[in-house]
């Protein structure tokens, strides 16, 4: 039997980790992982047959995509896995550039509508989805200042916008006061001649589903819930478990997903409210940081990916929820972010020590540190210190 070759970018990334693992443990697939550092995360993983390093494609597009068609060609590589915004874009944008390979995306045009926030706005808000109420500028000029209401949120339609062939990182903002929102807009460049939202600000939790579609169809969905993330006020999940899907949330994400007809993974992001309404935020059409829980619950995205590439997919059957998975050093973060911070009473920081320190004795895993593979492990301590 022939192998498949597969090239997993962003290595870097725990999600590309994530994905070394699951493909390379298949004995019909040999991996390659790649980044533009000297060595990353999943290339010291034992699955990664081989770790390439690759030219910066938010620092040079071109060079990164004359490079990705050399590799394909010298490796006779079948299947391209990119797992970050910029590396999905930019080869999806070149895509027809490149020698023969699978790209488990759809095409540019539905990935970017799905991607800029504001074209999403516009879709949710026709398809009925809970959208907050939005102010759709092309430039700062534009906002009715009458119509805002503090505290309020200044979103980029794109989280990356290319400019002279590098990309730059856009980034949300939430503003309190007429002085603080001047402010931000004059300062930030992507405010200035790229389409933004001025948005109700919803108080809430965040929370998502994760889809698997196979052209236009839905064939599978998972969900968890975030115990611990760094830093505690919300962010990076560093602690989190598998949960059951909620019939809302799924019910939106699929109208938003089946109307795009996608194909690929999405992670539909949500703003629950203190009524249990969840507002839409974004769509990320890429591969996710918890990418693993996933995977150890039972619903392996990377293997849908590749295998829905060479063959037409069932709807999968479903994961099992109450699985936890735990990133061991940036739960540390998490613990000395606490400990570090003066609000907390010193009860609050012993709780914080406990929660640490007690063990889960079954029904966890450890996202890096794996018998089976422990490169990864070594390779993060190292630059952990």
């Amino acid at each position: 039997m022939k192998k498949r070759v597969v090239l997993i970018f962003d290595a870097a990334q725990r999600s590309a980790l994530a994905s070394t693992r699951a493909l390379g443990k298949r004995s019909d697939i040999v991996v390659y992982t790649c980044d533009s550092l000297p060595m990353a995360l999943a290339g010291s993983s034992a699955y990664s047959h081989a770790y390439l390093q690759c030219p910066d494609p938010t620092e040079d597009a071109a060079a990164f995509v004359s490079w990705v068609s050399d590799v394909i060609e010298q490796y006779s590589i079948d299947f391209l896995l990119p797992v970050t915004e910029v590396t999905s874009r930019t080869l999806a944008e070149h895509k027809s550039s490149l020698p023969d390979c699978r790209l488990p995306f759809a095409s540019l045009s539905t990935l970017l509508q799905l991607s800029n926030k504001t074209e999403l706005t516009h879709l949710a808000t026709k398809l009925g989805v809970p959208v907050p109420h939005s102010q759709y500028c092309e430039h700062r000029d534009e906002i009715n200042w009458q119509d805002v209401v503090f505290p309020c949120v200044l979103k980029p339609a794109l989280s990356k916008v290319l400019v002279n062939n590098q990309w730059l990182a856009t980034q949300v903002h939430i503003v309190h006061n007429e002085a603080q929102m001047r402010d931000t807009l004059s300062s930030q460049p992507y405010f200035d001649g790229y389409a933004f939202m001025v948005q109700q600000f919803i108080d809430g939790h965040g929370a998502g589903v994760f889809c698997y579609y196979q052209q236009g169809q839905a064939k599978a969905f998972f969900a968890h819930r975030r115990l611990r993330e760094k830093p505690p006020s919300g962010g990076v999940s560093v602690l989190s478990e598998s949960a059951p899907v909620d019939p809302v949330m799924k019910a939106h994400a699929t109208a938003l997903l089946d109307a795009a007809h996608w194909h690929g993974a999405a992670m539909v992001e949500f703003k629950v409210d203190s009524s249990g309404t969840p507002y839409l935020m974004e769509i990320n059409t890429r591969l996710w940081g918890s990418l693993q829980l996933a995977i150890d619950a039972g619903v392996s995205f990377p293997e849908l990916l590749f295998d829905g590439e060479y063959a037409t997919l069932d709807a999968h059957p479903g994961f099992t929820p109450g699985v936890q998975l735990r990133w061991l050093l940036g739960d540390l973060d998490n613990l000395y972010i606490q400990l570090k911070d003066q609000q907390l009473s010193t009860q609050d920081k012993l709780c914080a020590v406990g929660a640490f320190l007690t063990p889960r004795l079954s029904g966890r895993r450890h996202e890096i540190n794996r018998m089976d593979d422990m490169g990864p492990f070594w390779y993060e301590l190292k630059h952990y210190f």
